[in-house]
């Protein structure tokens, strides 16, 4: 449904219309196109009417949202395949306007809220913007395994074999280095942090864990970047200092004036990873799979994602085909398929059935049209259902939900239907018993 390159982003100004970049899909829209998009938006606005979502003649969607009465973000997307509008319209607004709130918070996380509210030469915002594309392009792409923070704005985790000392290397590496704000990265996914930065907001971890993964794409083994934090400091930079330990392997502090790039690079890198340099590889060579070799799950289970509701992190996984499957079975979905089909079951989740944690943060700006919609199901009933199921051709997905937890899982097509409660409830147990997540 969400294929890369199948969804456009457009900037403009908020009271001019003045376009400021698109980026996405590689056809760009044309600056008519734009210019209605815009204009329809504006005439609601006259008319007392807050237009935040339509879908097209065939099959697309266009969704607007104002920031700040500065800027304005569309999100167009490509026309559904043969079969999908009505069972993925729910999902993929949602989806949608997701993907705005991120690009809005990482352009404050890039220049600052001052820059982009009080913008007063439109030539000069277009220039300072393009310091965005990197990191919007990334939220854009979705391309990267085991990443979903973007949509759950859960920070995506990576469970490893030893933490206790990866845990204290991270909290030693960001007092040494005169922070409070300290994280480890593999392949792009939190593996240990320091307690502060456990506190940043759910969104603020998920965006600077993608800015982490633009710089590490860059190529450079170290970087001194400024950033804002969107909800902790958004006129106020600090700076980020991020390492490479090892290619896919990263280490990041927020810190302020103190240390140096050079000086920490020279002093505190080596002092604290050196010894760790194997600890690091067993990491990186769990792969995609991002769980400790104590944690074992069912041949039949084709992928997961398990939420901590407490700390608003995340798990995934799509775990490699096992030996242990009758060759009778069907051919299991590709990994890349599995990925997307995960994708599906959760927002198919979340927009019927389950709570969702950030409908109570929305704003008052944002008003009852940006609140997640949900079915006439859940609104009718007082109480919420804590399980879900959904079978197709391609897998069986199954859903649980517990005060602590929410997990969703795809199972082989050849599970049998009254057993995934069991299923769901084992892996869930494995994760939790041998990881404490």
């Amino acid at each position: 449904m969400f294929q890369e390159g199948s969804i456009q982003l457009v900037c403009l100004t908020a009271n001019s219309g003045v376009p400021l970049f698109t980026r996405g899909a590689s056809r760009q829209l044309p600056f008519s196109i734009i210019g209605s998009l815009n204009g329809v938006h504006m005439f609601g606005r006259g008319q007392g009417v807050l237009l935040s979502s339509c879908e097209t003649e065939g099959g697309g969607r266009v969704v607007w949202r104002v920031f700040q009465d500065s800027l304005m973000l569309i999100a167009v997307s490509a026309a559904h395949q043969a079969g999908q509008a009505a069972d993925s319209s729910k999902g993929e607004r949602l989806h949608l306007q997701r993907l705005l709130e991120n690009v809005w918070s990482c352009m404050v996380m890039v220049l600052g809220q001052d820059e982009l509210v009080n913008a007063r030469n439109v030539e000069r915002l277009k220039r300072d913007l393009r310091s965005c594309f990197g990191l919007i392009d990334e939220l854009l792409a979705e391309r990267r395994p085991g990443v979903l923070g973007h949509l759950t704005h859960c920070a995506d985790c990576f469970l490893p074999p030893q933490p206790t000392l990866l845990q204290e290397a991270v909290q030693g590496f960001a007092k040494a280095a005169e922070s409070e704000f300290g994280c480890l990265l593999v392949h792009g996914r939190v593996v240990a942090a320091t307690e502060m930065w456990w506190r940043l907001a759910p969104r603020e971890i998920v965006l600077l864990s993608a800015l982490m993964r633009v710089l590490s794409d860059s190529g450079a083994a170290s970087c001194d970047y400024p950033v804002f934090l969107p909800q902790g400091s958004p006129t106020v930079a600090h700076r980020l200092l991020r390492f490479q330990l090892l290619l896919g392997a990263d280490v990041c502090v927020l810190c302020g004036p103190l240390p140096s790039l050079h000086g920490a690079e020279s002093a505190l890198v080596g002092r604290f990873w050196s010894p760790l340099t194997d600890t690091l590889r067993d990491c990186l060579a769990l792969g995609e799979s991002c769980l400790p070799p104590s944690v074992t799950v069912r041949p039949d289970v084709l992928a997961f994602l398990l939420i901590n509701r407490e700390s608003h992190r995340s798990v995934s996984c799509v775990p490699a085909p096992s030996c242990a499957r009758p060759q009778s079975d069907p051919p299991s979905p590709s990994a890349a398929r599995c990925w997307e089909l995960l994708k599906l079951f959760y927002v198919f989740c979340m927009t019927r059935y389950f709570k969702q944690e950030e409908a109570e943060a929305a704003t008052a700006e944002e008003g009852a049209a940006h609140q997640w919609n949900t079915e006439d199901f859940v609104a009718g009933f007082s109480h919420q259902p804590q399980q879900c199921y959904l079978v197709t051709d391609e897998c069986k997905s199954f859903a649980l939900q517990t005060p602590q937890h929410q997990l969703f899982l795809l199972a082989l097509p050849t599970a049998p239907t009254f057993a995934l409660n069991n299923i769901a409830a084992q892996t869930l147990s494995s994760i939790t018993a041998a990881t404490d997540f």
